[in-house]
């Protein structure tokens, strides 16, 4: 009997679930402390403020029927601004463009910037959202590894000098995720300049650059450039369920994207862009809410760390918290985290293993732990749970 389906589009062939969002139905027991999930603490949300700000919004019927494609003219004035006083120079808004959080613009850009077979280089280890993105657009991947200071730029141009020439790289300069570093200054320099001479494009993926702790991020890669794509979101510092993302970029990059989220989705939601907007544009509100998270999240941080090197010693080493939502550990005695998160779970602990992030092998004594959901004592008993299943592995 033939069968009744359809073949499916041969890019999914390479394609996988997110381990990370698998991982989450693993973690979902009451009893299991999760370290795993890249998630913003919903008890920092400013719930009441967002209510306010959608009431005010539905007082105008205009805010119930579609909006523009690149988004809602106000909001894209604000976040032009918002732009302008981060990168130290005018950003026109017609630069700024409005998406569906800042996954679907990489998603966009994915389309607009690569054909099949185009090389990207991405950073290692590697945020997973840009590798589904990459891959799904059919783009040879390469790897390059992350040291203290970010992007490894001294292997970057190795590529160069050897013929490569990529259309394209994606940094996630502040803050990594999952690798907790950032990226320094004199490296955003070089990129800027690399990306110049070589005329490829660098998306710089930036969602955690306002949760910094000691001091505030670098400036950003864009301020360097104008051939420097800049990707956020509110997702951080307001609400994940907002889904008000944003790039800045040339005219042509929006012109392009443009074209195809009108055909993805025409437009994105003026009840949430509205309601974003006035959270943004109110500058003294803001800026408190989002020193309280960033205070609430430095002392997680600190306390994950702390209780880390003081029970592991120097057979975890792990990234210092200067900022963001993760750190990253590696064991340096040959212990596999794949194989120790059975052991971890029955413990009651859980985190993501290193080569969840991998671009073609490798980090498998690695961990990415996420501090935000957790309290100090919560966070203590997790790297005590997480000591005892490795004693017993």
């Amino acid at each position: 009997m033939s069968s009744l389906h359809a073949p499916l589009a041969g890019k999914l062939a390479g394609l996988q679930s997110s381990a990370i969002r698998d991982l989450l139905k693993l973690t979902a027991r009451a009893e299991v402390i999760s370290l795993a999930g890249g998630l913003p603490d919903a008890a920092l949300m400013p719930r009441e403020r967002i209510a306010e700000a959608a009431a005010a919004a539905l007082a105008d019927r205009g805010v119930l029927q579609y909006t523009e494609s690149p988004g809602w003219s106000p909001l894209r004035e604000v976040l032009a601004a918002r732009e302008s006083a981060r990168i130290g120079r005018d950003v026109p808004v017609g630069e700024v463009f409005v998406t569906h959080g800042s996954q679907q613009a990489l998603s966009l850009l994915g389309e607009v910037l690569l054909d099949p077979g185009a090389l990207v280089v991405v950073e290692d280890p590697a945020y997973v959202g840009a590798l589904q993105v990459f891959r799904a657009a059919g783009a040879r991947i390469r790897a390059v590894p992350l040291d203290d200071e970010g992007l490894r730029l001294d292997l970057l141009e190795e590529l160069l000098a050897a013929g490569e020439r990529p259309a394209l790289v994606h940094t996630v300069s502040n803050f990594h995720n999952p690798g907790g570093v950032t990226m320094s200054s004199a490296r955003r320099a070089r990129l800027a300049e690399l990306a110049d001479r070589h005329g490829f494009w660098v998306i710089e993926d930036d969602p955690y650059g306002e949760l910094w702790f000691d001091a505030p991020a670098p400036a950003p890669v864009a301020a360097y450039s104008p051939r420097i794509i800049r990707l956020s979101s509110v997702s951080k510092i307001l609400a994940p369920t907002l889904r008000v993302g944003w790039m800045t970029a040339p005219d042509e990059v929006c012109r392009a994207v443009e074209l195809l989220k009108q055909g993805a989705d025409l437009c994105g939601s003026a009840l949430t862009q509205q309601i974003a907007t006035e959270l943004l544009a109110d500058g003294d509100w803001l800026a408190a809410h989002v020193e309280g998270v960033r205070g609430a999240y430095a002392t997680r941080a600190k306390a994950l760390v702390g209780a880390v090197r003081e029970t592991f010693g120097d057979r975890l080493r792990i990234t210092d918290a200067t900022g963001g939502m993760f750190v990253w550990g590696t064991f340096t005695d040959g212990t596999d985290t794949t194989a120790l998160l059975t052991a971890a779970l029955a413990a009651g602990v859980a985190y993501v293993p290193g080569s969840a992030f991998a671009v073609e092998g490798g980090h498998e004594s690695a961990m990415r732990l996420c501090f935000t959901t957790s309290d100090e004592q919560t966070l203590r008993t997790a790297v005590a749970r997480l000591a005892a299943a490795h004693t017993q592995s």
